[in-house]
Order: C-alpha cells, then structure tokens, then sequence
C-alpha cells in the first residue's frame, strides 16, 4: 500500500512538472515559429513594395491586381541612366556645373533600359509567380489595395497597402496566443497583422514592423 502510494506520489509530481515545463516551453516555442513565420512574411512585404514602387515609376500609378504586379516584374523594364565623361578637379575649381559640362558635351547622358527582374530580383527568378502568395501558409494571399487620400496642400496623393492577418500568417500555431496578440493590437487600435502601406494615412509605404 506504501509503495502504491509511493509511486502514485512520483508520478503526480512527474505531472506537474511536465505542466511547469509545457507552461514554461510553450510560449518559447511560439516566439520562436512566430520570428520564423513574421521574417518570411515580412521579406515578401518588402518585396511587393519594391514591385509597387516600380511600378508607379513606369506606369504613374499603384496596382491593386496581383496578376498586373506579377506580369510587371516579369515582363517590363525600368529606364537607366548612364552617364559618359567626367568632371576633372581643374573644372569643379572653375565652377563648372553638371549642367553646364552636358550643355557643352562634356559630359553625355544615355538612357538605356532594364528589365525589373535583373535590376530589383536578379536573385529570385521566381518571385513574379510568388509575390502575391504568404510564406509558410497553404498558399494563403496577401490582401492589397490603393486609395487616393486629400492632403492639407491640397494635392491627392496615391498610396498602397499590402497586408495579412496575423490568423493567416500564424494559422496552426497556439491558438490562444494569437488570440492574445490580436486583442492587443486591437486594444491599441493597430492592425493585428503584418502590413506594408497604408490606405488611411500617406506614410512613405513604411512597414507596420518599422
């Protein structure tokens, strides 16, 4: 009957500290998969912001089309400037100007073109195809749009905003924790997501994790 007892005692307190310890590991671990999960995600906001940015430079305006922006990056060019000759120390000491030295020839401007894969993604060949999909989930998509916000001088100003849920982005993981996280952000009144841009407030496409 002891030793019943005995072994009974053991294997509660083995119990309750395998509580203690899931208690202790649990949010470790979540912080972990989430930094994993929120890096990804956030490699891929920049670079649809990149994309966008582009974009307008060559089309004068923001997308709210995944197919425009992947078609974009994959097919278009951007405009480069080349610039042959040079100003020598003589001339800078004679106040020659840039402007002046293109006036006499000295210094020549070619503009030529590049394609936006070479100069933004040369390194990812398959990010066209991919930058509409979230990392790490089931081919889970980012939300975008654009808006056209007044502003005090007078002048509209176009802007953008990518963006994905934190339910999204962190689907699988500890369910209370996300939970939590978004009754946070909510209480503060910010998006309970990762987001690039924004549809309310020009603010120079910054990153919500910036």
């Amino acid at each position: 009957m002891k030793t019943t007892i005995q072994i009974l005692l053991i294997i509660a307190i083995l119990f309750v500290g395998f509580l203690v310890y899931e208690s202790i590991q649990r949010p470790v671990r979540f912080d972990r998969e989430q930094t994993i999960r929120k890096n990804k995600v956030i490699e891929r906001l920049k670079e649809i912001r990149s994309a966008q940015v582009a974009f307008k430079a060559v089309n004068g305006r923001y997308t709210a089309d995944f197919d425009s922006l992947s078609s974009f990056v994959a097919n278009d060019s951007l405009p480069m400037v080349r610039m042959e000759g040079s100003l020598s120390d003589s001339m800078l000491m004679a106040g020659m100007t840039e402007l002046k030295a293109l006036e006499l020839g000295i210094i020549k401007r070619d503009t030529t073109r590049i394609s936006v894969m070479d100069s933004l993604f040369s390194t990812k060949p398959w990010i066209a195809d991919s930058l509409r999909y979230v990392p790490l989930t089931d081919g889970a998509v980012f939300e975008m749009g654009v808006a056209v916000l007044p502003t005090a001088s007078g002048v509209n100003v176009e802007v953008f905003e990518a963006r994905v849920h934190n339910d999204v982005y962190m689907k699988g993981m500890e369910r209370q924790e996300i939970i939590n996280q978004n009754d946070v952000a909510n209480k503060l009144g910010r998006y309970p997501g990762l987001k690039v841009g924004s549809l309310t407030e020009a603010n120079n496409n910054a990153g919500n994790w910036e």
